[in-house]
């Protein structure tokens, strides 16, 4: 393995991989995905995903619903990552 390896998430760092929360500045496991779209510029059937550790996905549900964008709250599977 190289330096720029370890720096660029190389060969060792395959599987160490995990899915970091949308909140900004959190840079926890995200367990939640958010499902929302904007009917202003999206189809009904599109769906944009924000995902949310533990602590912050009441928060991003939250926002998304005062502002008429969440559609649902889904757990975030091993599969997703």
């Amino acid at each position: 393995m190289s330096i720029l390896d370890s720096l660029s998430g190389g060969p060792e760092s395959a599987g160490s991989e995990r899915t970091i929360c949308s909140r900004k500045a959190c840079r926890e496991a995200a367990k939640w995905q958010l499902l929302w779209n904007n009917p202003k510029i999206h189809t009904p059937e599109r769906r944009k995903i924000w995902v949310a550790c533990d602590e912050h996905a009441g928060w991003l549900q939250d926002y998304l619903t005062q502002r008429g964008l969440w559609k649902e709250t889904l757990p975030l599977d091993d599969g997703e990552r």
